[in-house]
């Protein structure tokens, strides 16, 4: 019967691990701390020390996470994409109704649209007023005074 020694179980069994755990994810979780037990496992099968695994494991993780880090930050943010709700940061628009957070009252037009409105500072906003988006929560965009109009 073939015995595999401990330290060399040990490495096969966190390779598979690390590689079920990044099949499972929607993004690139634990794949470089798989390529570390692909090399630690190497060492073992060359009956290198069990500290010597350990570094392999450590640097070769570092150096893999390291190297393609940046191209995977790249890709993945490349995919996602403002909406049309998030191009409106920034812009301007007027108060159609007052307001007034504690009442719970408050609307914008913006480009023809009407938008429920909180003022980003607490502090009521009466209608006319020019005033410059700042965030958006949920449906709400969060307003304040304009200082200049666009």
């Amino acid at each position: 019967m073939f015995h595999l020694p401990g330290h060399v179980l040990f490495w096969i069994v966190a390779l598979v691990v690390f590689l079920v755990v990044e099949a499972l994810s929607a993004g690139l979780v634990s794949i470089w701390f798989a390529a570390g037990a692909l090399a630690a496992l190497i060492c073992a099968l060359l009956h290198g020390p069990v500290w010597l695994q350990a570094i392999w494991f450590v640097v070769v993780s570092g150096v893999t996470l390291i190297l393609t880090r940046p191209l995977v930050k790249k890709y993945v943010n490349a995919k996602s994409v403002a909406t049309n709700a998030d191009r409106n940061i920034g812009r301007t628009a007027v108060v159609t109704e007052r307001i007034d957070d504690l009442a719970g009252t408050g609307a914008v037009k913006l480009d023809g649209v009407l938008w429920t409105a909180r003022s980003s500072g607490g502090e009521p906003i009466e209608v006319g007023t020019a005033v410059t988006v700042r965030e958006i929560q949920g449906v709400k965009l969060m307003v304040e005074p304009a200082s200049g109009v666009e």
